[in-house]
Parts: C-alpha cells; structure tokens; sequence
C-alpha cells in the first residue's frame, strides 16, 4: 500500500508513530488514530528522511520507504539478532554490528544491514574466540562482549582487500566472466515515455546490443527480464544471486518535469554510514568516464545508494542513468541505433578496464570494440 500527502486512517498514524521515534515529528499525544492525516508536515518528514536515506524523495511511502523506516528504528544491541530462512532480518543494528565485525578482521562481506550466512558465521567466529556459545545468535552476553573489548580499528574500508583481489585473480581477460544485465522497468511499466517512445523499451534493447557484444567477448551474459516481463527490485537480486554473477549492470533512461534535465550518472551499493561496495564503486567510476567522454553528455557523476538492486546483491553492482528521455537533445540521440550501440560499447570497455586494472590500460574514450576483441586475442594466444 502507498501512502502519499491527502491520506488519512491507522495506517498513516502509524507512520507518524514511526516519524516521531525518530524524532522527526512530534508524538500524536492521543489523537483519534482514524482521523490522523497525512498532512504537510508528515509529507515534510517523509522527503527528509527519503533524503537522509539515498531514497527518491518524492514524499511518497511505499514498499522501500517503508522497510527504511523499520529499519532505522534499531539501534545495535536493541534485539537480539540471528539469521533466519523465512524472512531475513534486516535494520540498522545489523549494518552496525557487520561494521564492527569488519573492523575487527571478521569477513562479514559487504556490509548491507541484511543478518545472512556470511553474518552468522561472524557471529559465531567472534563467539567462539570470545569463549562464549557459538550459536550465531547475537544476543545480550555477545552484545556485552563486543562493547567490551572495544573497537580494533575504526574507518577505512575492510572489505577493500576482499574485493580487490577477487577482481584480481579473476585475471584480464573477460573470457567466461558471467554478467547480468538488468534492464529497467517493462511489462505495464513503461518507465519514462515521450509520445510512442518508452524507457522500458529503450532499455531493453541497449542491453541486448551489451549482451551479443559481451557474447562475442566470449562473456556469459543473462538478462534478468525479457521483453514483456517486470520482475521486482527483490526478484531481480535475488535472480542475479542464483546465477551467481560476477557484476551486474542494470540500466536505466532518465526523465523529470523540467526538459532541461540532462546528463548520465551512476550509482553503487553505499550508506551514508560508510559501507559501501569498494569493486561497484570502481565499475561505477569506470562507466561514468567512459560513458561521458563518449557521448559528452553532461557528468552527473558517480553516487551511492542503499537501493535493492544495489543492496541485495552478493556480487558488484551498479546502476546506470544513461540520460534523460524528457530532454529534447538527449530523446533524439536515445533514439539513434548508432547512439546506442555507442552506449553497449562504453559499458562494454569499462567493465574490461575493470579487469585490465590499469594493465596497458588505453585513454578513456578510445578503446573501441575491434580493439578489444583485438587485445582479449593477444592475452589468449600468449597464455
């Protein structure tokens, strides 16, 4: 259920309930719950959270605005935690307690506030040098112990060493790495349009000009819908996830109210807290240059975001804005075969320089297809 500016009930004095724990609205002090409102000070609320959060902030609650709220209600240490088959357990505390185990040298993976096996296996880990239980429940004697021994180091990016030498003896070549292409939207939900043109469509097609390009590379490549098809953020993770994906790159074509809107900009997995995903933020940096220089669209740079097709992936991902359908210039080079195959081609060229690792590592904008397929022969014949 949405709840937007206008509406009024139980559900939306929940949500001030929710608002004022967080100290973003007074409390409702025994006002008649029925008649609660969703008025502009809860509007008001809402788009600042969203903001704090990395959320759209379109004052609007619905299924990811909503999860947010819940989770910004625990702090670590407010409920015991443990990893569960039917519904994960997902919050704040979680995002703190990986941190802290990050910091101490235990491989929790990336830090994104969902208690899974990974966790767990912290938990425990941490249990048993601790000589406590090792059930993988973070409860109140394993929360004591934690805050008495103090935090090991503070800052910096743990997980850095991890994903960097992944991508490293993953080696240069892009011969049988395994990629999902995540194109936005589809089915009834057309994304952005323009009169007969549509961003689901648009999208669609850019990522089968990818896949037959990264094919070729002698890439496994998957698409997470098909033409008429309009999976979930969640359904689309967690098919990335079965498939076991080394990247995945979902794509997107922007819009706004105002036609002067313009430019591509790319995100990765990451919090305001600190947490982030250290490969996706690299692939993400490396699509935004190549990308830019090629289409000399205006650099709405690289950002993080806690997004569910950021954050429910075991593997680096990031999503791309590959321009705005609402703006005249940038609509008719969107429709362009030739402009899209040179949007394939940059993403293309990136997720290469992503393995290449600065390793005779061409100027940004230069790299062509033939040059690639060119240079994956030559590291080939030389093995």
């Amino acid at each position: 259920m949405l709840l937007r500016r206008g509406d009024r009930g139980p559900a939306v004095a929940d949500l001030r309930d929710a608002l004022a724990s967080l100290q973003l609205l007074p409390g409702l002090n025994g006002s008649d719950r029925m008649q609660v409102e969703f008025d502009d000070a809860v509007d008001r609320a809402i788009r600042d959270f969203q903001q704090r959060r990395g959320l759209i902030a379109d004052g609007i609650v619905g299924p990811v605005t909503a999860r947010s709220l819940t989770d910004a209600r625990w702090t670590l240490g407010s409920r015991t935690l443990s990893h569960t088959l039917s519904v994960a357990t997902t919050g704040d505390d979680v995002m703190a307690l990986q941190t802290r185990l990050a910091e101490m040298g235990y491989n929790t993976g990336r830090p994104d506030g969902i208690f899974g096996p990974l966790t767990e296996q912290s938990v425990r880990d941490f249990q048993r040098h601790r000589g406590l239980a090792d059930d993988g429940v973070f409860g109140a004697q394993t929360y004591k112990e934690l805050n008495r021994i103090g935090r090991m180091v503070t800052g910096g990016r743990p997980q850095y060493l991890r994903e960097y030498q992944l991508v490293r003896q993953a080696g240069p070549r892009l011969h049988g790495k395994r990629i999902v292409i995540d194109p936005a939207h589809g089915a009834d939900d057309a994304g952005w349009t323009c009169g007969e043109v549509r961003a689901a469509d648009l999208t669609f097609d850019i990522a089968q000009r990818l896949r037959s390009r990264m094919v070729t590379a002698g890439m496994s490549v998957v698409l997470t819908r098909g033409a008429h098809e309009n999976p979930s953020q969640e359904e689309r993770a967690a098919f990335a996830n079965s498939v076991g994906a080394d990247l995945l790159l979902s794509l997107h074509i922007d819009g706004s109210a105002s036609p002067h809107a313009c430019g591509i900009a790319t995100f990765h997995f990451g919090t305001d807290s600190g947490a982030t995903s250290t490969v996706g933020e690299t692939l993400a940096g490396l699509v935004q240059r190549e990308l830019v220089a090629r289409t000399r669209f205006a650099d709405c740079r690289v950002h993080h975001r806690p997004w569910d097709i950021l954050r429910l992936t075991r593997m680096p991902a990031i999503q791309v804005e590959m321009g705005y359908l609402s703006n005249p210039a940038e609509r008719g080079r969107l429709v362009s075969s030739e402009f899209r195959n040179q949007l394939a081609d940059g993403m293309l060229v990136a997720v290469k320089r992503l393995y290449l690792d600065g390793r005779d590592d061409p100027h940004t904008g230069t790299f062509t297809f033939s040059d690639l397929l060119a240079h994956e022969r030559r590291i080939r014949d030389s093995a």
